[in-house]
């Protein structure tokens, strides 16, 4: 009972100590150092962070790191980071530190360094974010036998819309759907990103793949054809499907473009390969469906001007609900697939900034 209680006198006359230079990195610290503690620990300052395609980000992270049974030797540090996959079972390396070596990986080389703003500061450093950079990354540090990890979620603002090519719906595999939303400027859409657009209203009956191989529907305003009029609304799930042989339709995402949208002034209509051409001679060319959709939702662009765009089809963006241009919502409105050959139409044309 005595050594008990002298235990605790211990306890109490430390916290004293230390009470008058407190700081929240040396409670760390102390964490650290407790008995049969970790030595090492990593920590993300935000779970998630936010930004859009051609921006910088920075990824938060930190690690505390017990110098009593690592000594000074900060060199002996080793970062990693990764990119988590969506099936969870792969990583993809985005870049490696250690001393006086670095190296990055594929689309991120050039692009990604350490912020080296103090001794234990870990965070990566992305510039000219692209639509693949969306995801979950993961911060690992690693000293002798003792490692740590910290997850950082990376969000890009943006907008999701389904598609599916002039064949008609439900004509895509797997592979098919990830470069139709490629062709379109835009990448396959996540699940969080067809989640988030169903909260901020996204409602579209036919099925579509997405990035995870799943197939899947957003629904605000159930009926009969999407599932049935007494089914609560929601995310409908079709599950997983052969990727070579089952065809669905396709989310797709698009973000901030470095450019000008703009619908072409011009004296006539247009068939497909006059729109193509005209886009040509105004020192652009014809606008590809994610531009649109990035246009309308981001910038607010509002035309009541049906217009060619580069896969044959012929859309236009109303930002203003009114009369004879989309009365109910605002809405990327969609004409069709029309015969090329008809003179029917303007043209959306997009000329990139370098």
């Amino acid at each position: 009972m005595r050594s008990l209680l002298f235990l605790v006198l211990i306890s109490v006359c430390r916290a004293d100590h230390l009470s008058d230079s407190y700081t929240p990195d040396q409670d760390r610290v102390i964490h650290i150092q407790a008995e049969n503690g970790p030595r090492l620990l990593v920590e993300a300052e935000q779970a998630k962070v936010f930004s859009h395609r051609g921006g910088n980000v920075t990824l938060p992270c930190k690690f505390y790191r017990d110098p009593t049974a690592f000594g000074s030797g900060i060199h002996k540090i080793r970062i990693k980071w990764t990119k988590l996959t969506s099936d969870y079972l792969r990583e993809v390396d985005v870049f490696v530190s250690m001393g006086y070596h670095k190296k990055t990986y594929g689309g991120y080389q050039g692009r990604v360094f350490l912020k080296g703003g103090s001794d234990n500061d870990a965070s990566l450093i992305i510039t000219d974010l692209t639509l693949e950079d969306y995801g979950r990354y993961k911060c690992e540090v690693i000293e002798g036998l003792e490692d740590d990890t910290a997850v950082v979620a990376l969000e890009l603002q943006g907008v999701v819309f389904p598609y599916f090519p002039r064949l008609g719906r439900y004509n895509l595999n797997f592979h098919e759907a990830c470069q139709a939303c490629l062709d379109q400027d835009a990448v396959i859409a996540s699940f969080d990103q067809l989640y988030d657009a169903w909260r901020g209203g996204l409602d579209w009956c036919n099925a579509g793949w997405l990035s995870d191989g799943s197939v899947q529907y957003p629904i605000t305003k159930p009926r009969e054809p999407c599932g049935g009029q007494n089914t609560v609304p929601g995310v409908r799930n079709y599950g997983f499907w052969d990727k070579d042989k089952s065809r669905y339709d396709v989310f797709c995402f698009t973000s901030n473009f470095n450019g000008r949208f703009y619908y072409l002034i011009h004296p006539t209509k247009l068939t497909y390969d006059e729109a193509v051409q005209a886009c040509l001679n105004d020192g652009a060319q014809i606008a590809k469906v994610g531009q649109i959709f990035a246009a309308w939702k981001l910038l607010g662009y509002d035309r009541c001007d049906a217009g060619w765009l580069a896969d044959g089809s012929v859309r236009y963006p109303i930002s203003r609900p009114r009369r004879r241009c989309s009365p109910t919502e605002a809405a990327v409105r969609f004409v069709g697939f029309p015969d090329k050959k008809h003179k029917l139409y303007g043209v959306y044309c997009f000329r990139a900034y370098n």
